[in-house]
């Protein structure tokens, strides 16, 4: 093992920071996942922070180079927290995500609410009011609720017991309780979306 990995007690390897190290780093981590600049920061001072703590490196040094980092990828178009935002919202929203579910979601990815606000207003539906409509009848598709419940015994009663708890698993998934009744009273949702 060399000087610039270390072992921890848990037995993991912690490489020596550098700038070259955290460049590599955060473009690899940018290679496999989209990201925004507050969630690569907080990534690349773990790195940090174990760093320091494995080989006794100056954390105040590795947060600057931490921040020059962010503030290069930033003006070269490689980090785009406006984009990020929206691409985010709307995978959250095909995948059936309220946008109450999708705010909280984004807010905790370090993003400033003004980006939040501007990417759920880009969302299909938001400009007619029925952003929150369209996720919540993905949502039942993919979880199967409601008009989606296969009915194995063909009298409907399957559909009928689960109703309360297919309300319930909406409304815990951040869609109002109108919204969830609407979706999973109707015998075809397909038909409700604009």
């Amino acid at each position: 093992m060399t000087d610039d990995t270390r072992k921890t007690a848990g037995g993991q390897k912690v490489k020596r920071v550098t700038p070259a190290y955290l460049d590599r780093a955060a473009l690899h981590y940018l290679e496999r996942f989209a990201s925004s600049a507050a969630n690569l920061r907080r990534v690349l001072l773990r790195r940090v922070d174990a760093s320091a703590r494995a080989h006794g490196t100056d954390p105040a040094e590795g947060r600057e180079w931490v921040e020059a980092l962010i503030t290069r990828y930033q003006s070269s178009g490689l980090l785009n927290d406006t984009l990020y935002a929206e691409m985010k919202a709307s995978g959250l929203q095909r995948r059936g995500g309220s946008t109450r579910t999708i705010r909280q979601k984004l807010l905790a990815r370090g993003l400033a609410e003004e980006q939040v606000t501007a990417a759920l207003s880009g969302l299909e539906g938001s400009q007619d009011g029925q952003a929150d409509l369209m996720a919540a009848i993905a949502y039942a598709r993919r979880r199967r609720l409601g008009a989606f419940r296969p009915d194995r015994d063909g009298t409907g009663t399957a559909r009928e017991d689960r109703r309360n708890k297919d309300v319930a698993a909406m409304a815990r998934a951040g869609f109002d309780l109108e919204t969830a009744r609407r979706v999973i009273d109707a015998d075809d949702p397909e038909g409700l979306a604009p």
